[in-house]
């Protein structure tokens, strides 16, 4: 990802999700930082151009969730999380 698309969604993130989530957002993505010694093996074209068929082809079936509503869930998972009702890691 570029630097301005980083920083776009930290900014988002920053501006939506309370010091609590922040903290323990930031704990997550370190403890998998850790856990990946290795660099992924890049996507071949072929890999790409397959994905983007078949969202494609979701789209064009109206199998797809807008922004709004995945924002919604991400939210209400978090709302869960706080509460104790669920762990994060089980629901993403």
């Amino acid at each position: 990802m570029s630097t301005a698309t980083l920083t776009g969604l930290r900014d988002y993130l920053f501006s939506t999700l309370s010091p609590a989530n922040m903290t323990w957002l930031g704990t997550q993505l370190m403890e998998q930082a850790k856990k990946k010694k290795h660099t992924p093996k890049p996507y071949t074209m072929e890999e790409v151009n397959a994905m983007l068929d078949a969202a494609e082809a979701d789209f064009a079936a109206d199998r797809f969730t807008d922004d709004d509503d995945a924002w919604d869930e991400l939210e209400e998972l978090l709302a869960q999380e706080e509460e104790g009702k669920t762990e994060m890691a089980e629901a993403v």
